[in-house]
């Protein structure tokens, strides 16, 4: 069933803010994971983890979830279909690999911004924190991916499209030859 035009473009409007939003969010908290991987001023070091504890929990978290529901509802209620082209399945795809790093990630951030913040834990510890440069690098450059794909909307679709489009533009033929 597809969304009236009005609904549609209100949910892109959602959909797009939660996504891009998130890339946004990704930016900021890479900007304080490369002080934390270069500096050697322990109270940077120690408000970037705490800052980057409160973003990934506070913002890149709930944008993702809601970046990734968002899209799910665009495409089951649109043209484009979830299971029908490639590019969407890839987005998909991508995106919720994205999402089970960020889970993961966010765990092993949130302990370091509590370590970070707590006065017991040494200088020496805080400056030893390993940085999360890798997956903050990885996780832009997969949404930047996503983005691309859901711009340019490469051809191609699955089997499963290709049967759908069948069946929409000639319903008996595909009828009469699943009971054959």
């Amino acid at each position: 069933m597809l969304m009236p035009p009005i609904l549609r473009r209100a949910m892109l409007a959602v959909h797009l803010a939660c996504s891009v939003g998130w890339v946004g969010a990704v930016l900021a908290y890479l900007a304080l994971d490369i002080v934390v991987a270069t500096s050697n001023d322990v109270q940077a070091v120690r408000a970037a983890w705490i800052a980057m504890g409160a973003i990934i929990s506070s913002v890149i978290v709930p944008l993702a979830v809601a970046s990734l529901l968002t899209g799910v509802v665009m495409s089951l209620a649109t043209k484009w279909g979830l299971f029908r082209h490639w590019w969407v399945l890839i987005s998909l795809g991508l995106t919720v690999i994205a999402f089970l790093v960020l889970q993961v990630e966010a765990g092993l951030v949130s302990r370091a911004a509590q370590l970070a913040a707590d006065s017991l834990t040494s200088d020496r510890s805080v400056l030893a924190m390993q940085a999360t440069l890798p997956h903050s690098l990885g996780g832009l450059f997969v949404l930047l991916v996503v983005h691309v794909l859901n711009v340019y909307k490469p051809q191609g679709v699955t089997p499963y499209g290709w049967r759908k489009q069948l069946e929409e533009r000639n319903p008996r033929v595909i009828r009469s030859a699943a009971t054959e």
